[in-house]
C-alpha cells in the first residue's frame, strides 16, 4: 500500500455507539473526522470523485483517499487536507460483492474500509455497488452490536416540505423479516432527528393499503408490533402508506425492504427527469412555449434544485459500528462533495450513537450478538 500524499495526521477520537459518546445536541465531542473516500465505482470515472474531494477539503474536511494514484494525480494537486493512498483495484460492479471482497484485501473500497474500522478514518464514503460497500462494510468495519440488518437510508427531497422524507432500506437487504423491519423504523426516526432535525419523526410501513392487515405477513407483523410500541410512546406510529403518499407528507420515515425501497426510488428518480426533461421540451416546442419559459426559468431551476438527489449527498448505511455514505454512481462533483460532507456532520452529530441508542431505549436490539457474515447480501 503506498501512500502518494499526506498530511500531518493527530491522533483521532474512537466514536462508540453507546449513549456515553453523546452530548446535549447530539454532538458527539470529538475533534474533526477524518473521511475515507473511495475514488473507484463512479459511472463518470474518478475524476467526478476528485472534483467532489476538492470541494470539500475547500470546505474543511479531511479526506483519506483510496483510488488510481498515476490517475488521480494527473488531475492536478489535491491540496493538504487530503492524503492519497494508492490503490487501483475496483470491485464496485462484481457479480459477488462477498466473494469479491475476500478475495481482494488490496482493492479499493476494502482498504477504504479497513481504515475506518481500525479508526484511521471515522466515516465512509463510496460510489457504484452497494454490495460492495455492504460486504466490505459488514467485514471491516462490523455490524453494530444488537443489530440484524444494515440498511439503507435515503433522504428524498421534498417539495414544500422542510426537510426530507427518509425511505429505508433502498437496497442493501433484499428481504426481511418483521423484526427487521421494526429495527429499520427506529433506525430511521434517530437519523432523521440527528441528521434532518425533525423533533418527533412520524413513521410508517410502505405497503398495498392503509388498513393495519393490508400487506405481505411480513409487513402485518412489523406493523403489529410497531402499533404496540406506539402505545407506549416509543415511536410516532401512522400506520401504512401506499406508494402515492412516499412524497405526500404523511410520514417522515418510511420503512420497506431493499428490494421494494430501491423499486420505488429508481421509479420516482425515473419519472421525476422523463416530467423535467417534457417540460423542457414544450418550453422549445415554439415561440409561445420559449416566451412561457423564459418567464418559468427561475422557478423552475428552483425547483429542479429543490428534487436534486446530489443535494442530499446519497444514502446512509446505518447499522454498522460507523458511519458510511453510499453515494450514487452517476453523481457528479457536487454530489460527491455533499456525500463527503454529510458523513464528517454524521460523525459530528453521532448518527451511529444516535441510532443504536433510540433502538435500546425502544427494546429493539437483538439480545445475541451478530457474526460479520453479510447474511443481507444472499437475501437470508
Amino acid at each position: 500500500m503506498q501512500v502518494v500524499r499526506l498530511w500531518p495526521l493527530r491522533p483521532t477520537t474512537t466514536i462508540t455507539t453507546t449513549t456515553e459518546s453523546r452530548v446535549s445536541g447530539g454532538a458527539a465531542q470529538t475533534e474533526q473526522a477524518v473521511v475515507a473516500v473511495d475514488a473507484n465505482g463512479a459511472d463518470l470515472g474518478p475524476s467526478e470523485v476528485i472534483a467532489g474531494v476538492r470541494a470539500a477539503a475547500a470546505q474543511g474536511a479531511r479526506i483519506l483517499l483510496f483510488g488510481p494514484a498515476g490517475q488521480i494525480e494527473n488531475l492536478g494537486p489535491l491540496g493538504p487536507r487530503v492524503e492519497l493512498v494508492d490503490a487501483p483495484v475496483s470491485i464496485a460492479k462484481s457479480p459477488d460483492p462477498a466473494k469479491a471482497v475476500r478475495a481482494a484485501p488490496e482493492a479499493s473500497i476494502v482498504q477504504a474500509a479497513k481504515a475506518v474500522g481500525e479508526g484511521r478514518a471515522q466515516a465512509l464514503v463510496c460510489a457504484g455497488g452497494t454490495g460492495a460497500a455492504l460486504a466490505a462494510g459488514l467485514f471491516n468495519i462490523k455490524r453494530a452490536r444488537g443489530i440484524h440488518r444494515p440498511a439503507l437510508a435515503l433522504p428524498i427531497p421534498v417539495p414544500k416540505q422542510h426537510h426530507p422524507v427518509t425511505l429505508l432500506d433502498v437496497g442493501a437487504s433484499v428481504q426481511a423479516r418483521p423484526e427487521h423491519l421494526v429495527q429499520f423504523a427506529f433506525m430511521g426516526a434517530a437519523f432523521a432527528r440527528a441528521v434532518l432535525g425533525v423533533e418527533n419523526p412520524r413513521v410508517a410501513l410502505l405497503s398495498n393499503g392503509e388498513e393495519a392487515e393490508r400487506g405481505s405477513d411480513t409487513v402485518v407483523r412489523a406493523g403489529t408490533e410497531l402499533a404496540s410500541l406506539a402505545r407506549d410512546g416509543r415511536v410516532a406510529w401512522v400506520g401504512n402508506i401506499e406508494g402515492n403518499d412516499l412524497v405526500g407528507g404523511r410520514a417522515d420515515v418510511i420503512v420497506c425492504d431493499g428490494f421494494t425501497g430501491n423499486i420505488a426510488l429508481k421509479l420516482m428518480e425515473g419519472v421525476s427527469q422523463t416530467v423535467l426533461a417534457a417540460v423542457r421540451d414544450a418550453a422549445l416546442s415554439s415561440w409561445r412555449g420559449k416566451l412561457g419559459g423564459m418567464l418559468l426559468r427561475p422557478s423552475l431551476l428552483a425547483f429542479r434544485e429543490q428534487i436534486d438527489p446530489e443535494a442530499q449527498g446519497g444514502a446512509y448505511l446505518l447499522g454498522l459500528r460507523r458511519l458510511a455514505v453510499v453515494a450514487h454512481g452517476r453523481f457528479g462533483a457536487r454530489g460527491f462533495a455533499q456525500a463527503i460532507m454529510r458523513a464528517q456532520r454524521g460523525v459530528h452529530e453521532d448518527v451511529v450513537g444516535a441510532t443504536h441508542a433510540a433502538l435500546s431505549d425502544a427494546g429493539a436490539l437483538r439480545s445475541a450478538p451478530m457474526s460479520a457474515d453479510p447474511a443481507s447480501l444472499t437475501g437470508e
